[in-house]
């Protein structure tokens, strides 16, 4: 098996050969989700109701979890959970977010949810006890976990890499059918900003070799090339204004969840929540530059709902 491709996409592919991958290689999307990329992409932006509600809302307008989620999948949610910080310090995504994806995945038919990340502070127990996203997803019938061994990785190489050749990625994620990335908007210290592009540094190994190659930021359009959700839903229902990534710091209330196919489309709309041009931060820029997703706002449809 081609192992830029999950098992049910490998299968759709064989079955119906024929459908073009248009290079944009990584965990490729569901049925259009690729060839949206290369036209107009839509994303959807719910506002003014509570977190449960937005995710619904975004979700629903896109045509709702089971345009991605089938009977008997294993779905891998990918949250920011990594700080030991309360989830209204806004450093990490919203546990009423990532409990409503959960939700909607079962409710779609999905065998197993996983929610997991790789903690930044330490103990695991601490920072799960604290964000409150364990919790939220146990009543709703998920599986919360941090992969905080290097047994729990695998290699993948990124022959096209620029920054990085190769980098070990979770294993529970390239044995999923499905990956939904559920980030926090906030600042960052070392990226300016924080979206879906940079949440996917909570999927690898040693996060340091992103620091150490040659540019973070290419390095991180690097393994979006190689791994790309299939659905991204970006917490936006409060942001970190200052001294993210971990806080804390200034926090606004937006209550807004953005979700979409194209990745670089949703970040580039949670850039333009803190007053930015998505252009301004480089790996977004290089993202789009590399075909990955569309950055500019004009070009996107926005769905408000």
């Amino acid at each position: 098996m081609d192992s830029n491709l999950t098992r049910r996409e490998f299968l759709k592919r064989a079955a119906a050969a024929g459908v073009a991958a248009t290079g944009l290689g990584g965990l490729a999307g569901l049925d259009g989700a690729v060839a949206e990329a290369a036209s107009t992409p839509t994303i959807a932006v719910a506002s003014k109701k509570d977190p449960a509600a937005l995710v619904r809302a975004a979700v629903g307008a896109l045509g709702g979890m089971g345009k991605f989620v089938k009977k008997g999948d294993v779905v891998f949610v990918k949250p920011n959970m990594g700080w030991a910080r309360k989830f209204d310090q806004a450093a990490t995504t919203n546990p009423g977010v990532v409990a409503e994806v959960v939700r909607l995945c079962r409710a779609a038919g999905a065998r197993e949810v996983r929610v997991m990340d790789h903690a930044v502070d330490r103990p695991d127990s601490l920072l799960l006890r604290m964000n409150g996203i364990e919790e939220a997803v146990k009543n709703v019938g998920g599986r919360t976990s941090f992969a905080s061994s290097s047994a729990l990785y695998e290699r993948v190489s990124i022959p096209r890499g620029k920054a990085l050749s190769s980098v070990d990625v979770m294993r529970d994620l390239r044995r999923a059918d499905v990956f939904i990335n559920v980030p926090i908007a906030k600042v960052h210290n070392s990226t300016r900003l924080t979206l879906g592009i940079k949440n996917m540094l909570g999927i690898v190994w040693d996060r340091g070799a992103f620091h150490r190659s040659s540019s973070i930021d290419q390095a991180m359009v690097d393994l979006a090339a190689r791994i790309r959700p299939h659905l991204t839903i970006l917490d936006a229902v409060r942001i970190l204004l200052t001294n993210g990534p971990k806080g804390p710091g200034r926090t606004e209330d937006r209550r807004i969840v953005v979700a979409g196919t194209d990745p670089v489309a949703v970040d580039a709309y949670g850039v333009s929540l803190f007053g930015m041009k998505a252009a301004q931060i480089g790996h977004i820029k290089l993202a789009a530059a590399a075909g990955l997703g569309e950055i500019d706002l004009k070009r996107i449809k926005v769905k408000d709902v």
